[in-house]
């Protein structure tokens, strides 16, 4: 019998997430018919001595070339603005950094590079918790508010505008540096608000308009992320009762990181659910 054909990988980007998943697929790879096309990453020189010169990608123009199944960008959502069309037109796109979707243009032409394409557009939910059921209530239409609140150490976020000043502010108070649709926080904290991402991907009959993000900053949790997610569905005529769910999630995180803990290994259970689902988003 032949041995079975290994999905290849391409990781974009080599900062925590990538570098976390290169090492896994170099790892375990072989345990899950997988292994790694390429990898690239803006600075080259981070590359040297720990990832097979043989799997360096230069230019990710050149993309092609390499025959990968599924790529996987971890690096900033400009990469996903200028290269997922790209990426798309020749593998399955997880794309990691979804608040590149924020962007309008971007989103409408990467659903229609999947759709020509056949090929998937996965958004991982990162540390979205219960977004399959968020997803589902949209697609039954009775989903009608989705209100999400991220927590973090100031010296956890990386920021723009004025929510720069606004943070440095609040080194010595709890701030809400950001309340209203998660469309305009996503250029503002392009690192830190892809878990709100994701969930406006999930909640599509809201999306990034309608989906409100709470940014909070506080210097009592150095080494905590806090995502609280409120769910609010459809009323009852008769009684006016309105359906309702929240979720607290505590994830302990290394001071002044970026991303907490337990959200490596949400990705790597996102990486291993991409087995191609037709030519649209998915959520995984």
């Amino acid at each position: 019998m032949s041995e079975e054909r290994r999905m290849r990988i391409g990781v974009v980007g080599y900062g925590h997430i990538g570098k976390y998943l290169v090492d896994k697929i170099v790892r375990e790879g072989a345990n899950h018919s997988m292994e790694l096309a390429f990898v690239w990453n803006r600075r080259r020189e981070k590359l040297s001595g720990a990832v097979d010169p043989r799997l360096q990608l230069q230019d990710l123009s050149d993309c092609q070339r390499w025959a990968a199944d599924l790529i996987v960008e971890v690096a900033h959502p400009c990469i996903t603005r200028e290269y997922g069309e790209k990426f798309l037109s020749v593998a399955h796109f997880l794309v990691g950094s979804p608040t590149a979707l924020a962007d309008t243009v971007t989103e409408a032409k990467l659903r229609e590079r999947a759709r020509l394409s056949g090929n998937t557009l996965y958004v991982p939910c990162g540390a979205l918790w219960g977004a399959e059921d968020i997803f589902k209530m949209a697609e039954r239409g009775t989903l009608k508010g989705l209100r999400i609140t991220m927590t973090k150490h100031p010296n956890s976020f990386k920021l723009e505008g004025d929510l720069v000043q606004k943070n440095q502010e609040a080194m010595s108070n709890r701030t809400i540096l950001y309340e209203g649709p998660v469309r305009g926080l996503c250029p503002l904290a392009p690192n830190n608000v892809n878990t709100m991402a994701a969930a406006c991907m999930a909640a599509h009959t809201l999306g990034f308009d309608g989906v409100v993000g709470v940014l909070v900053s506080d210097p009592s949790v150095p080494d905590w992320h806090f995502v609280d997610i409120e769910v609010t569905g459809g009323t009852i005529e008769k009684t006016g009762q309105v359906f309702s769910v929240k979720t607290s999630r505590r994830n302990p995180a290394a001071p002044c990181s970026v991303t907490g803990s337990a959200t490596f290994a949400s990705f790597w259970s996102s990486l291993l659910a991409c087995k191609g689902h037709g030519g649209r988003v998915y959520i995984c």
